[in-house]
């Protein structure tokens, strides 16, 4: 599925809900679909700065496409990780480096966020992005 399939979907799944109220406990049922990080990686070195919860994020190679897991000791927090792993997990570095992720505008999710979350939400996006300009780099030597 590629970056626009992904985050169509996502759009689409948010439009069914009419209030923000809805929207929030749409995003607590997907922190429950968010995989298990391995306890390994929840140390300070994985943890995201600027998150007012505790947010570890974890990216490796598998092939030529980065893979993220991630972890919060928030529900909605970790919700949010949860739409970003589903987005951007499985690109390859280059895709995840120029990804425009329109769909955080388009369903409102920044906008009804309060200014900590909206920080979290920005120190994960800037994280997952620094990952892969770091795999890329990498992979270009």
């Amino acid at each position: 599925m590629t970056l626009q399939e992904r985050q169509d979907e996502i759009i689409e799944e948010f439009s069914i809900f009419d209030d923000w109220m809805d929207k929030y406990n749409y995003l607590i049922e997907l922190s429950k679909d968010l995989s298990e990080i391995d306890p390994k990686y929840k140390t300070n070195e994985y943890l995201i700065e600027g998150c007012q919860s505790k947010v570890w994020l974890y990216a490796e190679m598998d092939g030529d496409k980065l893979k993220f897991t991630a972890d919060s000791d928030a529900i909605i927090t970790k919700g949010i990780a949860a739409l970003l792993v589903r987005v951007l997990s499985g690109l390859t570095p280059k895709e995840i480096m120029n990804a425009d992720l329109y769909f955080i505008d388009k369903i409102g999710l920044q906008q009804n966020l309060s200014p900590t979350r909206s920080n979290g939400l920005l120190a994960m996006v800037k994280q997952m992005k620094l990952y892969a300009m770091a795999y890329n780099a990498k992979m270009n030597q």
